[in-house]
């Protein structure tokens, strides 16, 4: 669990091993945005699948996010990252080529839809905690606000570039051989990864046998320790949990409600996502003038802010374009706030702990939806649409309130990393 005091020297945001992890990371989530677009109409159109079956496949995709985003980071902090992300890639790329195969055979079921998302969950998780604790190895701390604003960048092209690519594979050679695309995607990913050249620190042995489960607790008795990292966290996770009570609704809202043609929903979408890019590409530069405290609280305020025309909104093209942009700009504060909290929590973290802190935010975001996505369908019984929209949108106050009491408020760069040191193994103890 603990590493060498030699460590090698971490590379330039011009790198060709950055180049390669934000190439592959590029590729694997363009390749899951044509999944994304391919496994429901799969589910519909050709499985019909019923809407209690579709629920169920949205269901345990997400599944993996509560259950194994803490024990991946525990293994991510405790082996080598490159070798789980690169098993990772090659397990959800055997995985997906099951359904063309078994499309072609005659065999395909909504039960193997069911275990092809569970693997694509986990092996996500898997890949994510390596690769966001393997981004501190590759550059340093410094360049690491700059590094996310480049990963943030090039991955909102590739998710938008996705999804018309999976649309228009989808209605040229079918879903199911649509998915081969992310098939190779993955590979692609695996092998970028494979090229990658930088060393991680050495592991050092632990003094006795230490359980997962040990590791974990570690772990969160470590990010709880640390009020900064412990306040984000929490920041997002509320937030997190208003947004999904929104979005369980949001698109329903548009379409139903305020009569928005599906045109003009997905130009609503591409003008968000523009924001989103800009976001990220304007992070470094946003950070560096207002400082990096309040980019992250400016980030959480808009949010809330941004829900105001959604509410008061009515039929109409000068609302639909109202809407369009208050979405640019709470996506471009969400990205370039995004970007600004995740280099600070890399930063703040002893290195031997970035994959299970990585882990512990990933648990309480995405363990807050599901919850959030409940608490939605027991609130529209008695309020409405409008009026649990109106909840979500409440709810997103209080991470607000989080960050300005917190020490966040007064940070204007980044801190100095804490020292890349070797703890004792006595200090670790043995079990």
């Amino acid at each position: 669990m603990t590493t060498s005091t030699q460590t090698a020297k971490a590379a330039t945001v011009t790198s060709p091993d950055l180049r390669r992890l934000v190439v592959s990371e590029c590729a694997s989530l363009s390749g899951s945005a044509v999944s994304t677009v391919a496994l429901p109409t799969l589910a519909v159109l050709e499985l019909h699948a019923s809407t209690t079956q579709i629920a169920a496949l949205a269901f345990l995709g997400q599944l993996p996010n509560a259950v194994v985003a803490l024990p991946a980071g525990a293994l991510s902090d405790r082996y080598a990252k490159r070798p789980q992300m690169i098993a990772a890639d090659l397990t959800a790329a055997a995985g997906l080529a099951t359904i063309p195969a078994a499309a072609f055979a005659g065999v395909l079921g909504i039960g193997q839809l069911y275990a092809v998302a569970v693997v694509l969950g986990i092996t996500k998780i898997v890949h994510d905690a390596a690769a966001i604790s393997y981004l501190p190895v590759l550059v340093e701390p410094h360049l690491l606000q700059r590094a996310n604003s480049r990963l943030g960048a090039a991955s909102s092209v590739a998710d938008s570039a996705g999804s018309n690519a999976g649309a228009a594979l989808v209605g040229a050679v079918g879903a199911a051989r649509s998915v081969l695309a992310d098939v190779l995607s993955y590979l692609l990913s695996a092998l970028l990864v494979w090229r990658i050249r930088t060393p991680e620190p050495v592991a050092m042995p632990t003094e006795g046998r230490r359980t997962l489960a040990r590791d974990i607790g570690e772990g969160l008795r470590y990010v709880v320790g640390q009020p900064t990292i412990r306040t984000v966290i929490a920041a997002l996770s509320t937030l997190s949990f208003g947004l999904a009570v929104m979005n369980t609704y949001w698109a329903y809202y548009l379409l139903a409600d305020l009569h928005v043609s599906p045109t003009a929903f997905g130009v609503i979408m591409g003008v968000g996502g523009a924001g989103s890019l800009a976001g990220a590409l304007l992070a470094p530069r946003i950070a560096s003038r207002i400082g990096i405290g309040p980019t992250i609280i400016i980030g959480f305020a808009v949010s809330p802010l941004a829900q105001i025309p959604l509410l008061l909104a009515g039929p109409g093209l000068r609302w639909q374009i109202a809407l369009a942009g208050t979405l640019a700009v709470q996506l471009f504060w969400a990205t370039a706030s995004g970007t600004s909290q995740r280099s600070l929590r890399q930063i703040l973290c002893e290195p031997r702990f970035q994959g299970r802190m990585q882990a512990a935010s990933t648990t309480v975001t995405a363990g807050a939806r599901p919850l959030a996505a409940a608490a939605a369908g027991a609130l529209v019984l008695f309020l409405g649409v409008r009026g649990t929209l109106t909840v979500g949108a409440v709810l997103q106050v209080v991470p607000v309130i989080l960050l300005l009491v917190s020490l966040v408020r007064a940070l204007r760069d980044m801190p100095v990393p804490p020292a890349r040191t070797a703890v004792p193994p006595a200090r670790e103890g043995a079990s």
